[in-house]
């Protein structure tokens, strides 16, 4: 029953984060205002806000203007809800469970955002880095290997931002690895990495085998770091065992 209200929850959590995100992009305060069709600008009413249930029965549709509702909104409503059920199964502890529902729900507006504008806000992630480096003073870890974690990591692409004459990486992609290394410590931070360049290396290939892309082509790559972190925190432990325990 709790991990079911806490899908609900990610529900409602997912139409804020599609309210968020839209606001990012137009620079305009998420604190305050009512939610309004983005085409007509029609202040929605209660009918048309209800996650995912909405976007089916208007048929796609703005219920005033008619134009066409993104699948982004009910698809990251059914992504946030689904990982907060995940995130209920696997944490007991309810600091701990607030803790990852707050950085799951900041790394999906990090992943919808760099998606859509290939652009990593900034107040995003210096956010979720306070929150860490919080977390980690509650919990009483280990904090000095966290944060060298995550300097290595940013130095590592502070690196390959340079030496591609900023064309590889950009200095958002900078500051999410610090984050990254903050938040999963060593070594799930270099598996998250591995991955995230491997996944990118392989999505990039099929694109430009789709004549999608060209080699010359930006590929947002905030989406892949966000995915392999997420990855990491759940299955990265186990990844690490399973490989040491080859030799």
């Amino acid at each position: 029953m709790f991990v079911i209200l806490l899908f609900i929850l990610g529900l409602t959590v997912g139409s804020f984060l599609n309210c968020v995100i839209y606001r990012l992009e137009k620079d305009q305060s998420f604190i305050s205002g009512r939610s309004f069709c983005p085409h007509c600008n029609h202040v929605l009413s209660w009918q048309d806000l209800v996650p995912v249930l909405s976007f089916i029965l208007l048929k796609r549709k703005c219920r005033y203007c008619k134009e066409l509702i993104s699948w982004q909104y009910p698809l990251v409503e059914l992504f946030t809800a689904a990982l907060f059920f995940f995130i209920g199964s696997r944490f007991s502890d309810p600091v701990g469970l607030i803790y990852y529902l707050i950085i799951a729900s900041l790394l999906i507006i990090v992943f919808v955002f760099d998606l859509r504008n290939h652009l990593i806000p900034d107040q995003v992630i210096y956010f979720a880095i306070g929150v860490t480096f919080l977390w980690h003073l509650l919990s009483r870890a280990q904090i000095l290997d966290f944060i060298l974690a995550g300097i290595g990591a940013s130095l590592f692409f502070l690196a390959i931002y340079f030496l591609t004459r900023k064309n590889g990486l950009g200095l958002g992609d900078v500051e999410i690895a610090f984050f990254m290394g903050l938040f999963l410590g060593s070594p799930k931070i270099l598996l998250a990495v591995f991955l995230a360049f491997f996944s990118g290396a392989i999505v990039g290939i099929i694109l430009i085998f789709l004549t999608k892309k060209t080699l010359k082509s930006e590929l947002a790559f905030g989406p892949f770091l966000v995915a392999t972190t997420l990855f990491s925190l759940f299955y990265g432990q186990f990844l690490i065992d399973s490989y040491l325990n080859l030799f």
